[in-house]
């Protein structure tokens, strides 16, 4: 299958799964992206996702950017990013046109319900993988700890909170360096 219209497809397969927002794509882009097409690491895959996330714009379309430019350049980027949309999109229009009349009916109320626990499962079971790729050793978890609470408290804006750990990571291994030429 051409690459061009393998990517398409991912990522609108990707788009029309995913509810709930940036973060509940994760879950999918792991399984797609990482496992099944091998177009990037999960190490690379949380370094797209964390830019994706610092930079303006909603976190599932530059995400999909950034790994579509890093498989194939501009036209890749353009390419994912269209795929990404296209669903949200169709589906937009559609529930636009109907919700209005069923918004306040129980089941849909109780269904969208339903969709949000599910969808906090799926970041947790991302979260919890990521977190055993992404977190190596003790330094990594106080970089993790002081992020979550900075995050959760509102404490820091996300950009910040990513530059400090990005410039504490590299910190520690300036020190891990060093302290690797001197034995």
């Amino acid at each position: 299958m051409n690459i061009y219209l393998d990517m398409f497809i991912t990522f609108a397969k990707i788009g029309a799964f995913t509810f709930g927002g940036g973060y509940a794509m994760l879950p999918m882009l792991q399984s797609e992206v990482v496992e099944k097409k091998k177009w990037a690491t999960d190490d690379e895959l949380l370094d797209f996702f964390a830019v994706g996330q610092c930079t303006p714009g909603v976190i599932a379309v530059n995400t999909a950017s950034f790994i579509g430019y890093y498989q194939k350049g501009v036209l890749g980027s353009i390419v994912a990013t269209a795929g990404v949309i296209a669903p949200s999109l169709l589906i937009i229009l559609l529930i636009a046109s109907l919700l209005t009349n069923f918004a306040d009916l129980p089941i849909v109320q109780h269904a969208l319900s339903g969709i949000r626990i599910a969808v906090c499962v799926l970041i947790l079971q991302a979260v919890i993988k990521m977190f055993r790729s992404g977190v190596k050793d003790a330094f990594g978890v106080a970089i993790f700890v002081f992020a979550l609470i900075c995050s959760y408290f509102s404490l820091v804006p996300t950009i910040i909170i990513v530059i400090l750990s990005g410039i504490v990571g590299v910190l520690i291994q300036l020190y891990k360096t060093r302290k690797a030429v001197r034995s």
